[in-house]
């Protein structure tokens, strides 16, 4: 059973001197990719090095709209060069926040930094990966502004509506779940996973957050951070509320990751 974590970070400084075990780890349980997103000017160098070190990594390069308060006056220059110097390299993250979490952020200002980037991978014909909290209607208008993305779009952890699905996927959108979706309504869960194309649907662990939601009966000692590994535990969760059998979700959501993944330039296209 081959699987495919389509969204992490594993050039997190919480886990950075780790990568090398949690990368062996996930692969002795049948990972055999990571497309490991940076979010600012301060970590594309080590989402660089990454990619060059191990085969198994996808690079992808964006500015995170949490940390668009601290770019430089020429941030969207060094992103473009990361691009001509890596042509690896996918895009992401990027994204759209009117969360909680945001609160603090100028939302003009994300809008600001979004489109930009969204034309930088239509233009280069590369996926790019959307992190969208509460503004999937603007999401939806900037890509049907810019899009359709045939190279597509990932909205990663995704969290929005059943009914913004159809809309999404018209442009181009794959939907791809973590451990966060362990903590949605089980039937708003449900509903959503129904409305996802087959062809457009994708497994990732957004490690090292995301840590799927644990046995509250257990009682083992509870870790605080995830890894790619746990993409298993998010398999079965979605297998189980899909009423699928795991071995042909981790089946669909490999193959799609893998097609996905594939652009030109693409390191799949020489270790696959």
């Amino acid at each position: 059973m081959k699987l495919f974590d389509a969204h992490c970070h594993l050039q997190d400084k919480r886990v950075i001197d780790k990568a090398s075990q949690l990368i062996s780890a996930a692969l002795a349980v049948g990972v055999t990719n990571f497309a490991v997103n940076g979010t600012s000017e301060k970590d594309w160098d080590l989402v660089k090095e990454m990619g060059e070190t191990y085969p198994s990594v996808v690079p992808c390069f964006g500015l995170h709209p949490w940390f668009i308060a601290d770019r430089s006056p020429h941030w969207f220059k060094t992103l473009k060069k990361f691009f001509e110097t890596t042509p690896t390299a996918a895009v992401g993250e990027i994204g759209l926040d009117k969360g909680p979490l945001a609160g603090g952020i100028d939302y003009s200002d994300q809008l600001v930094v979004f489109r930009p980037q969204l034309e930088l991978a239509k233009e280069l014909n590369k996926p790019v990966a959307v992190h969208c909290i509460d503004a999937f209607d603007d999401l939806l208008e900037i890509m049907r502004s810019v899009g359709p993305f045939p190279a597509g779009v990932i909205l990663h952890s995704f969290n929005g509506s059943a009914e913004v699905v159809p809309k999404l996927a018209e442009l181009g959108a794959y939907f791809s779940f973590s451990g966060w979706f362990t903590y949605i309504d089980e039937k708003i869960a449900k509903k959503t996973l129904k409305s996802i194309p087959s062809d457009r649907f994708l497994l990732e662990t957004d490690s090292p957050d995301g840590l799927p939601k644990s046995d509250e009966s257990s009682s083992d000692p509870k870790p605080t951070l995830n890894e790619p590994a746990n993409i298993l535990a998010v398999l079965d969760y979605v297998a189980n509320l899909s009423n699928m059998k795991k071995e042909e979700l981790a089946e669909l959501s490999y193959v799609n990751s893998v097609r996905l993944f594939s652009y030109p330039g693409s390191k799949l296209l020489t270790y696959q």
